[in-house]
């Protein structure tokens, strides 16, 4: 295998696999990336045996040559290493060179490096993907998702299935919803094309993380691939596989409220600055708990206390509370975050009771709700 390529664009495609690496895997292979060159370009691949990203850098690219082949051929190489040395090679062409017993020479100015390598056909081989279980997101919106819900994942691995994101696909639409029992995120969107059936996959968090960096500012549409253990999202150039995480998702359509007691409609970014100025208090104690208060002549009381320190209050106009009065502690991180998936546009917030689950939903749009459970302070 032999071929010269634009030091830029290798660096590119390496960003994007090395997200994939880990250097904690039990199969030692994993500890490198894959490279496998045909005439058409350059293809590497990535994997820690949960997700695998594989990105193909073309020979030609709008008319200018990135890759001069000159001879095809496979290599796996260590990650970390390779990926240092291509970093800090000191001029923007590299040229890399496998001779046998899997020598690899990297050639760049006067600097030589020599790695030695593995065979290839001992990488794992990618998972099956089937046609038949494809659609399309715009990369805009797949981003929007993971920025919606993927916060609300629960970190503790107690209940593995909910480090995940469950992907519901049925009667032409998707929801997505994340929970890690003490509040939810749920994203609802309309598919352009109607899939046969119905699935409920659960993503890890971490997969859908990965994917929303390497989607980056990309405005490709998002292919997405469903097996019975993986899912494939495949852009023009990137692949991310990940694998499906096992077990029954719990049905939380159960713990939303359909009636509500109080409804307070407000600006969602002042709500989100006096939440985040009353936890300045509230971040001394363990459970950073903010209380909130309707009050007369639709204002809303944000408040705070912590013993050692002192208390906090501050009253904001809200554009109108109808129902009953409410009095309602919550954790200020939950619903801070909460409002940032709203993206400080004006919210509802409707509560059923002081113990009761509360949601909140964007005034121009219902196809996001978060929601929180409350804290007993009493």
């Amino acid at each position: 295998m032999k071929f010269e390529i634009m030091r830029h664009r290798l660096l590119d495609g390496l960003n994007d696999v090395m997200k994939a690496v880990s250097s904690k895997t039990t199969i030692p292979i994993l500890t490198g990336i894959k490279l496998e060159l045909t005439d058409e370009g350059l293809k590497l691949t990535g994997s820690d045996s949960d997700i695998t990203i594989q990105t193909i850098i073309k020979a030609e690219e709008d008319g200018e040559q990135v890759i001069r082949v000159i001879e095809e051929g496979s290599i796996v190489v260590q990650a970390r290493m390779f990926n240092e040395i291509i970093r800090k090679l000191p001029t923007s062409d590299v040229e890399i060179e496998v001779k046998e017993n899997y020598h690899t020479h990297i050639r760049s100015g006067k600097s030589k490096f020599h790695l030695i390598g593995q065979e290839a056909s001992e990488y794992p081989l990618l998972p099956e993907v089937l046609d038949d279980r494809q659609f399309v997101i715009p990369a805009d919106l797949v981003k929007s998702i993971v920025r919606e819900t993927v916060f609300a994942v629960a970190t503790s691995e107690s209940r593995p299935v909910l480090t995940g994101v469950l992907w519901q696909v049925k009667d032409g639409e998707l929801t997505c919803v994340a929970t890690d029992s003490h509040r939810l995120a749920r994203r609802k969107i309309s598919l352009e094309q109607a899939l046969e059936g119905e699935y409920n996959v659960v993503i890890p968090g971490k997969s859908l993380n990965e994917l929303s960096k390497i989607i980056g500012e990309s405005s490709q549409p998002v292919n997405i691939a469903i097996t019975n253990q993986q899912v494939l999202f495949k852009t023009e150039d990137v692949s991310l596989y990940s694998r499906l995480l096992e077990g029954n998702y719990p049905d939380t359509s159960r713990l939303i409220p359909t009636e509500y007691k109080t409804i307070v409609t407000m600006n969602g970014k002042a709500l989100f600055q006096a939440i985040d100025r009353a936890s300045l208090l509230a971040r001394e104690e363990r459970n950073n708990i903010v209380r909130l208060s309707s009050l007369e002549g639709n204002t809303v009381e944000i408040s705070s206390s912590s013993p050692e320190i002192g208390e906090v209050e501050e009253e904001i106009q809200s554009t109108s509370i109808e129902g009953e009065e409410i009095k309602i502690s919550f954790s200020a991180k939950y619903m801070m975050e909460a409002l940032r998936a709203l993206d400080g546009h004006d919210v509802i917030v409707q509560f059923t009771g002081a113990m009761r689950p509360f949601i909140l939903n964007s005034v121009h749009d219902d196809t996001v709700l978060q929601l929180i459970v409350p804290v007993r302070t009493y």
